[in-house]
């Protein structure tokens, strides 16, 4: 592994790569309330990102920052209904290596790390992250040398002076941790096949790490088909496995093939997420329809209790709104995305199934309070909480096949007792079973640059 120096903005077209598609699975739709976040339903507030993937807040719950591909956007989101564009840096370059495919940033206090390419390709671009002070969001600078791993990233979670980092360009599947409190250094990993080897007799996409997700001194691993794993990470040069919640086993998935396997269920251990609290995992499943038998369908989210963190217990499945075609490409993408638990609430987004509100207070029989949806414009990526008990944003992707979504950030009041009326139709034209889709794969983020530029592929 090496640092290299020099970012700037600039340069050219990100390239083809060929991503583990993500997914997530679920049966059937619930009854749901629209989301009164203005009087007529709408959202407080919009602002347009080109490219617009994950996002998240800053401690101050007034500055929203973006992935947007081929680079990051900071939004300035103190006022909720005039969401404003503070600072663009796009067309990220490393000693003029081009970034792209940056669908994940995590921020901490005033640092942002920005991480790519989220698949594996073999085109000339750079692999690792890059740490910025946001101190000024509107005028973000780094601080580090930009640091190469010479693999991909998919995703990472950044706590106080760590990052955390999937990499899955080799057979491990490993959680690396990095301090960054100075120059980058690695301190700790911990690999699936490490403690687990009969994971490796299953297709790669299989048993991909999606994910990481840390609270205080506990990681959780969204691993695909393999489950997701609760690690102790309060020594992270030295990750300790605690326990693990698994919705398949290997025979299942040898008796699959590899495209069913990475896209359909039952497992595709997507996105997880823990509370505020410690005590409750949430587990988002992203799968398609494969023709293939029951469970076959996009999924939803479950709940866990982690009190004890070494013997999780199931709660409850949320369902994801329904589809008449759940397939990965004929139809449309209603599956569960990401999401966060925040005072006995769940914030999740459902890509043109909208945006909900649950209370989960009683995670054995959650609350679908409130949901939004614009089937036509809005595909949503995430969603996130701005100022606890007031406001919540989420963001909108365009980087959906076969759909017209676009990119952008909205804002949303969650003051629940302001919920509308119970409808029975949670999606208009909409009936049968629940749609999916999972993290946009490299060659949806290259078809989505083909557009914005006009570059052919040669």
């Amino acid at each position: 592994m090496q640092r290299r120096a020099f970012l700037r903005t600039g340069g050219a077209v990100g390239t083809a790569v060929a991503l583990p598609q993500s997914v997530v699975a679920s049966t059937a739709a619930s009854a749901s309330t629209a989301l009164e976040s203005t009087p007529d339903g709408d959202p407080l507030g919009r602002v347009e990102v080109d490219g617009a993937a994950e996002a998240v807040v800053g401690d101050d719950g007034e500055t929203a920052y973006l992935a947007a591909t081929t680079g990051f956007v900071t939004v300035d989101i103190s006022d909720p209904a005039d969401p404003t564009v503070l600072a663009e840096r796009l067309d990220l370059e490393v000693d003029g290596t081009r970034m792209t495919e940056i669908l994940d940033v995590k921020v901490d206090g005033d640092r942002l790390a920005v991480v790519g390419p989220a698949n594996r390709t073999s085109a000339d671009v750079f692999h690792g992250f890059v740490i910025y002070d946001v101190s000024d969001p509107a005028d973000p600078v780094t601080v580090s040398d930009p640091y190469e791993t010479g693999s991909h990233i998919h995703n990472c979670f950044l706590e106080d002076d760590l990052l955390y980092v999937v990499e899955n360009d080799t057979d491990a599947h490993s959680l690396v941790i990095f301090d960054i409190g100075d120059e980058p250094t690695e301190i700790g990993r911990w690999s699936l096949l490490d403690h687990e080897p009969e994971w490796e007799a299953i297709y790669w996409l299989a048993r991909y790490l999606h994910d990481v997700y840390v609270h205080e001194d506990v990681a959780a691993l969204a691993h695909w088909n393999a489950g997701t794993y609760l690690l102790d990470v309060s020594d992270p040069t030295d990750p300790e496995l605690l326990s693990r919640v698994r919705d398949t086993d290997l025979e299942t998935q040898r008796a699959l093939e590899n495209e069913d396997a990475q896209m359909g269920l039952p497992g595709n251990d997507h996105y997880s997420a823990i509370d505020d609290s410690g005590d409750l995992l949430a587990v988002g499943r992203e799968a398609w329809e494969t023709g293939g038998d029951a469970p076959d369908g996009p999924g939803g989210i479950d709940l866990y209790d982690i009190s004890t963190p070494s013997e999780p217990a199931f709660r409850a499945t949320i369902d994801a709104p329904a589809a008449d075609d759940a397939s990965y490409y004929g139809g449309m993408w209603t599956t569960a995305h990401n999401f966060e638990l925040r005072d006995g609430r769940l914030y999740s987004s459902w890509y043109q199934g909208g945006v909900k509100v649950h209370d989960v207070s009683d995670p054995a029989a959650p609350d679908e309070r409130a949901h939004w949806h614009d089937v036509d414009e809005a595909g949503f990526w995430t969603a996130r909480v701005a100022d606890p008990g007031e406001t919540f944003v989420a963001s909108s992707t365009p980087l959906i096949p076969n759909a017209d979504t676009e990119g952008a950030l909205y804002t949303f009041r969650n003051d629940l007792s302001e919920a509308s009326a119970d409808s029975s139709d949670p999606i208009p034209g909409l009936s049968g079973p629940t749609a999916a889709v999972g993290l946009a794969s490299g060659a949806i983020a290259l078809e989505w640059l083909r557009r914005r530029r006009g570059v052919d592929e040669r």
